[in-house]
């Protein structure tokens, strides 16, 4: 199943990707702190919908899950797998199996601190049958066929919602996703591939072999729950502080909505040496992005997000602009400009003749050859715009293999940014008269709608014609930029083909190229290339399908699976199916953490975890910001290769 991603909204996400150790400090509201505790302060601007981290991967929520919740696995700075709550593991031939060896004597607390149980096996059972069960409605359940495809998770969703759909006996709302039939085989809980052989031993069982597994396990929904606590609270779970239990580097103490969230560290955490920080205080602010700057330079919070109407005012302040610093880079996304190959927009707009033009590899050439993507980064980042650049669909430092970063694979490792305005006019003078050969009427129309409430987007299409229609002249493109809705953009637009050509996005599931041919794939709401008529595009298709296949199903050869894998991205920047633009803008913050001492991985809820962090004097200048990230690159890099 797809992992559907939101556009770019950089005004309004509000991420933690750096850590730090904070000094003793008092918030208002809150008890003096002792003067040996370590506290790190911070204003969040919205409030938690539910504690429930199985049923949900926002950022909002799966901050607090991700420091009071372990996995199976953990991280370290570099991107390395290490034991979380799983002390080893091992898999079968084929890898369709993965046993757990659960470590021993780790307790689950209350919000108190009082031990509740110990965490065992079943534990990632009982999270496994609820998840799936439909009537939780559960919206990070794909990740149980995303990829790894878990034996039987989905049978068994599709039978719970086949069953609150047709037989209903509680007058409950129909499941959309129920398949319509009138009768379906039961599929029982246990009959999903996740057992408990014993206390400490745990086992998945999957359809298909999958050398990523491990990358999966630190989503939410592979998060454990006490099966015991979930019977006794029944509909409560998940509705309060009260009614979780804890396992993780801190406790969520203490919750007042729309007031404040207070983090303590867990002191019967199974790793505590390692968790420095002892108080995470946050306190709601409806208006943080405002305000959180000021209030960090009056010393009462450690962490303040500067806004793009901001960044100006701050860096040409000599007193502020040595504490302003990028974040840590956001590998997770990709953003690519792309072609609709099935157009279904207006007769205005002629998508008769752009199927003509779209099919013409030469004309897409000369469209993705005239786009300046560093100008177009410039807009989100004026300060830091290169370290956005992608010159691949799938980011740098996204994962690795044989020690190598997949984009240094030797089918990638040569790809550069391809903004070149004589070379955008020579693919343009080669097809002209192939196109008017095909039939088609020049100038060629390209709609190129934006979402109007996202920060910067219309700015940034508008410049995109700028630059098409004076490389490549207003006789050859028309290029039409038009707002959407501000709602329900991606599927009254995107998933609707109801475009030519667009920027468009994909958020990683899991830690491998794979998860970055989703949006090409047959049956995606992308670019339907699939569907073109034109000859030349469906055998390029074909043969493109064919090597992501053949790539696929290598499992037992990192080295050979990533080099297929590249050969396949390749094809589609080298027939300008796709043109690689940008990860996720990463703003600038202040800070006291250091960005490079908490856990790293481009998958899950990594990057929120405070454990490993230490709060710091105050923040990073850019320029010590950018020795540090070149030393971790470095570093990262030799570690990798080890």
């Amino acid at each position: 199943m797809k992992k559907l991603m939101a556009l770019l909204c950089a005004s309004v996400l509000f991420f933690l990707t750096s850590c730090s150790q904070p000094e003793e400090i008092i918030m208002e509201g809150t008890p003096e702190s002792p003067e040996e505790e370590t506290v790190f302060r911070m204003y969040y601007p919205t409030e938690v919908v539910t504690l429930n981290y199985l049923t949900t991967n926002t950022y909002n929520e799966t901050y607090i899950s991700a420091n009071t919740i372990d996995c199976l696995v953990d991280y370290d700075c570099y991107g390395n797998v290490m034991p979380g709550l799983a002390e080893s593991w091992s898999h079968n031939a084929d890898q369709t199996e993965w046993t757990f060896h659960i470590r021993q004597g780790v307790s689950w607390v209350d919000y108190q601190g009082n031990l509740y149980d110990e965490v065992v096996a079943d534990d990632w059972v009982a999270a496994a049958e609820y998840v799936n069960n439909a009537k939780h409605e559960s919206d990070i359940q794909y990740m149980y066929v995303s990829g790894s495809v878990v034996h039987n998770a989905q049978a068994y969703y599709d039978y719970t919602a086949w069953r609150s759909s047709s037989k209903n006996p509680k007058g409950e709302k129909p499941d959309s996703n129920a398949p319509e039939r009138e009768t379906m085989a039961e599929v029982l809980p246990e009959e999903i591939g996740v057992k408990a052989l014993d206390d400490y031993t745990l086992v998945y069982t999957l359809d298909q072999p999958c050398p990523f597994f491990l990358s999966v396990l630190s989503y939410p929904s592979y998060m454990p729950v006490s099966r015991r606590f979930l019977e006794e609270t029944g509909d409560m779970f998940g509705r309060d502080h009260k009614n979780i239990l804890y396992n993780g580097a801190f406790i969520l103490s203490e919750w007042q909505p729309q007031e404040m969230q207070i983090l303590t560290k867990n002191p019967s955490y199974w790793d505590a040496e390692h968790v420095y920080i002892d108080r995470v205080q946050r306190e709601y602010n409806f208006d943080a992005y405002a305000v959180q700057g000021d209030m960090f330079l009056d010393n009462k919070i450690d962490y303040a997000q500067i806004s793009f109407d901001q960044l100006d005012d701050w860096m040409n302040n000599p007193e502020t602009r040595m504490l302003v610093h990028p974040n840590k880079p956001d590998n997770s996304y990709s953003f690519f400009y792309t072609f609709n190959f099935d157009p279904q927009f207006d007769e205005v707009y002629e998508p008769e003749n752009w199927k003509i033009a779209v099919n013409n590899e030469n004309f897409r050439h000369a469209l993705v050859s005239a786009v300046n993507k560093e100008a177009l980064l410039y807009l989100y980042n004026p300060y830091h715009y290169q370290s956005l650049l992608n010159d691949t669909i799938t980011p740098k430092d996204f994962t690795f293999a044989a020690g190598l970063d997949y984009t240094q694979y030797p089918a990638l490792k040569d790809v550069v940014s391809n903004y070149s305005p004589e070379q955008a006019k020579a693919y343009r003078d080669a097809a002209v008269p192939e196109l008017e050969q095909a039939g088609a009427s020049l100038p060629i129309k390209v709609l190129m709608p934006y979402n109007p409430s996202v920060l910067n987007w219309e700015a940034e299409c508008n410049l995109v014609r700028e630059e098409l229609e004076e490389t490549l002249g207003k006789d050859f493109i028309e290029i039409i930029v038009e707002p959407g809705p501000e709602t329900g953009f991606l599927a009254s637009v995107r998933r609707s083909g109801k475009y030519a050509f667009m920027k468009c996005n994909w958020g990683a599931d899991y830690a491998d190229p794979l998860t970055y041919t989703e949006s090409f794939k047959a049956g995606n709401d992308y670019i339907f290339w699939d569907q073109s008529e034109d000859p030349k595009t469906q055998k390029l298709f074909q043969a493109w399908q064919a090597k992501v296949k053949e790539a696929a199903a290598v499992y037992d050869d990192a080295q050979k699976r990533y080099t297929l894998f590249s050969e396949a991205e390749r094809m589609l920047i080298d027939h300008a199916i796709a043109s690689p633009f940008s990860i996720e803008p990463e703003g600038h913050v202040i800070s006291k953490l250091n960005p490079f001492e908490s856990e790293h991985a481009s998958i899950g809820i990594v990057m929120q975890r405070l454990k490993y962090c230490k709060v710091g004097e105050t923040s990073f200048s850019m320029e010590e910001y950018e020795q540090a990230y070149q030393k971790w690159e470095q570093e990262r890099k030799e570690n990798l290769k080890s």
